[in-house]
């Protein structure tokens, strides 16, 4: 049963290529748009410690009433891949994962880009990942992987914070965060 109550935790991200670290934002918001948490992380751009990074996140907020966990894109900071499967296992939380445009792959750029070892390393956790599921959000397309529940309760859950358009309240909030976040720290 979905209640105002609800908290979703919203993660995005903001990084630029040339920098050495990303932030990552998490936004704890509650059905009825209340934002009552949030918290910050710090991957590495081009690195395989993101789903380390989130899960940090997570548990640096000490919250345990947060139902869900939204994450803007498993593939963030220039290749650095989030395995949803790990995050939802290691947070005991349901997770989802949500991108807004079709992909036609990453892997031959993954090749391209890093050493063989890390290369493969990448990819395969992207695979573990699996196929992303299309599905209809308020109207709008959008393409979603996620561990821990099944697609219709996905669907329910992300209309419940999609207030308007395709992304989910606490994901909007924690990307203009995110980048204010990087913004700020630039000019120190």
């Amino acid at each position: 049963m979905l209640k105002k109550g609800i908290r979703a935790l919203g993660i995005a991200e903001s990084f630029s290529k040339g920098g050495r670290l990303s932030v990552l934002a998490g936004v704890v918001m509650r059905a009825d748009g209340i934002v009552d948490g949030f918290s910050f992380s710090f991957p590495q751009v081009g690195g395989m410690d993101a789903t380390e990074r989130v899960v940090e996140l997570y548990y640096n907020l000490d919250r345990r009433d947060i139902n869900y966990i939204f994450i803007n894109g498993c593939i963030i900071s220039w290749f650095n891949i989030i395995d949803v499967v790990e995050v939802s296992e290691r947070t005991e939380r349901p997770t989802i994962c949500i991108t807004y445009e079709e992909s036609e792959g990453v892997e031959k750029y993954i090749l391209e880009y890093f050493p063989e070892r890390q290369a493969n390393e990448k990819i395969r956790v992207l695979r573990r990942l699996g196929d992303r599921v299309r599905m209809k959000l308020k109207g709008y397309e959008v393409f979603v992987r996620y561990e821990g529940l099944d697609g219709m309760e996905v669907r329910r859950v992300l209309e419940l914070f999609t207030r308007f358009g395709k992304t989910p309240e606490p994901l909007r909030v924690a990307k203009l965060l995110a980048r204010s976040a990087r913004k700020a720290l630039l000019s120190i």
